[in-house]
């Protein structure tokens, strides 16, 4: 089996909503995985502008890039048509604060976005890795502001 590497960027974006923050995950996969905004790094692209870029196409929203947060990274299997790859993927993630848009202007990577508590959104992600980037990204938003 083929091997090859993905380096990917993404965000926590947040508002403050009677002074409790909330941060929007995306669902995919018909609604059954809630996650963060993520995707690859673009040629000429740095961290911080995919991230940007990814949160604002996904979940509709723009957000200034406040810290960065961590890396995270895992193993897949992907088929692209002429055989199985074992993709390492790598995602670097960081904190934006929101500035304007609507949750309604995602794209077609993602089939809902929506904005959560911080304890409704760890009990929504999917993943283990970015409930571990929720708790840094937590831990920084109480120094924020």
């Amino acid at each position: 089996m083929k091997k090859r590497m993905e380096i990917s960027a993404g965000g926590i974006i947040y508002r403050r909503e009677e002074r409790a923050p909330e941060i929007c995950l995306i669902a995919t996969n018909g609604g059954k995985i809630w996650q963060l905004p993520k995707g690859i790094i673009e040629e000429g692209e740095e961290q911080e502008e995919t991230a940007r870029r990814e949160v604002a196409e996904e979940t509709g929203l723009r957000g200034e890039i406040l810290q960065p947060l961590d890396r995270i990274e895992y193993w897949y299997v992907w088929d692209y048509g002429d055989g199985l790859e074992r993709v390492h993927k790598f995602v670097y993630f960081f904190l934006l604060r929101y500035i304007d848009g609507s949750t309604d202007d995602h794209d077609h990577e993602a089939d809902e976005a929506r904005w959560f508590s911080i304890p409704e959104a760890r009990k929504r992600l999917t993943h283990d890795n970015e409930l571990r980037i929720l708790n840094l990204a937590e831990k920084a938003l109480e120094e924020v502001e």
